[in-house]
């Protein structure tokens, strides 16, 4: 029989949620739970029907996913003779090293650029914490209750480790509901301007901390632009560009870009972004990306390269269906649109739609729109937003490079 400490938070997980936890999935849902004894936002202890260990998580009293492991326990008996592993603890010296890891990582990568994920969630085993950095300031993000009062040790460390010169809670995102905490962005610590500059390569952009989607930036896709400039050429079309991304660090490679934004807002940053990159032959056209394509598809226009890079179609499992009709509908026209020889960059950032998932559904509208496509190259997301093998919900970007032939 193996024994807990009867004043540690403890929750006892079911067979099928002990086997999950073996499995190496991080998540333990709520169906999985056979007692609890803790209180949501608790590091507790979970053990096995039997009271075995399995780890050490973080408890959400509101989340379906009411544990997120953070160490797991020896969940098969050690050989004969053979000594037991020590584990690691659930305390300040475990999260201090986990950041501490995570930063050298980050640092290795020798990333150009000064706007960049530090600490990746579950990718860096740290589950439901997400750290930005954006030259001299950082933004996180606490999205479990455990995180979130965990607040004042993250800050603590990360003035310790990297010295910033102010620390931005961007804790406004809806999946905080879930957990039952308010939304709010504060600064908790030194003080954070409105803007900052950043740059990605030669590329600079100007970034609003507060209110800018997700942490300021979208900061997965970097290295796929910089294998998209590999292909770049002619006539270029950006869709769903948000702040230009694709369409700043492609432009300079092309005779022409046009960057299609449903946001007024987004559209005068884009366009601020291109005059502080000195480019001047980019169009920026303010409309819904569905109706410009199918428009663009009834006139005459054609493009050398064309980029679709929307927003997640896929919130939900229920939403799947209507999601991939979404993604076929954007890659139908795109591939109606796009010259022969020319190159099609095509994302999804939906979870929901796997790897193989999205190539069917890039397929069915090649073959609708009558056009034979090679594929250049299959992306995920930065290294820096590092995937976790077990944790399929890590690798939730998929980017194909394909030619139209």
């Amino acid at each position: 029989m193996y024994y807990v400490s009867v004043m540690a938070p403890t929750v006892t997980l079911t067979p099928r949620g002990v086997e999950r936890a073996k499995s190496g999935h991080l998540w333990i849902y709520r169906s999985d739970l056979a007692d609890v004894q803790a209180a949501g936002g608790d590091v507790v202890q979970v053990v096995g029907p039997r009271g075995r260990p399995v780890g050490e998580a973080f408890y959400s009293d509101r989340s379906q996913i009411a544990i997120r492991l953070v160490t797991h326990s020896a969940v098969a008996k050690p050989a004969k003779g053979a000594a037991k592993a020590p584990e690691a603890q659930a305390d300040g010296a475990l999260w201090r090293h986990r950041l501490e890891q995570a930063i050298t990582f980050r640092e290795s990568l020798k990333i150009d650029a000064t706007a960049y994920r530090l600490v990746h969630g579950e990718g860096d085993l740290l589950p439901s914490l997400v750290v930005d950095r954006y030259g001299d300031y950082v933004v996180l993000q606490t999205l479990s209750q455990a995180t979130d009062r965990l607040m004042p040790e993250w800050t603590r460390i990360l003035n310790e480790l990297i010295a910033p010169k102010g620390i931005l809670a961007r804790n406004d995102g809806r999946v905080r509901g879930l957990e039952g905490l308010e939304t709010k962005v504060e600064v908790v610590s030194g003080d954070v301007p409105a803007h900052v500059e950043v740059n990605e390569g030669r590329v600079r952009y100007d970034v609003d901390l507060f209110t800018g989607q997700k942490t300021g930036l979208f900061l997965d896709q970097r290295e796929n632009r910089e294998a998209a400039i590999r292909y770049a050429h002619g006539r270029l079309l950006d869709c769903f560009s948000y702040h230009g991304g694709f369409a700043l660090a492609l432009a300079p490679h092309c005779t022409e870009t046009i960057a299609i934004e449903s946001s007024d807002e987004a559209s005068a940053h884009i366009r601020d972004n291109a005059k502080r990159n000195g480019i001047e032959r980019l169009e920026v056209r303010t409309a819904n990306v569905f109706d410009e394509l199918r428009e663009m598809d009834r006139g005459d226009e054609r493009f050398d390269t064309i980029v679709l890079d929307p927003p997640a179609f896929a919130k939900s499992r229920a939403a799947l269906p209507k999601a991939l009709a979404g993604y076929k509908e954007i890659n139908l026209r795109a591939l109606r649109l796009l010259k022969p020889g020319g190159i099609l960059v095509t994302c999804t950032c939906s979870h929901h739609v796997d790897e193989a998932t999205f190539g069917e559904v890039v397929y069915a509208a090649a073959l609708d729109a009558q056009a034979q496509v090679s594929v250049i190259e299959k992306r995920m997301q930065g290294r820096d937003h590092p995937v976790l093998l077990g944790v399929p919900e890590t690798y939730y970007l998929k980017c194909f490079i394909l030619r139209k032939l």
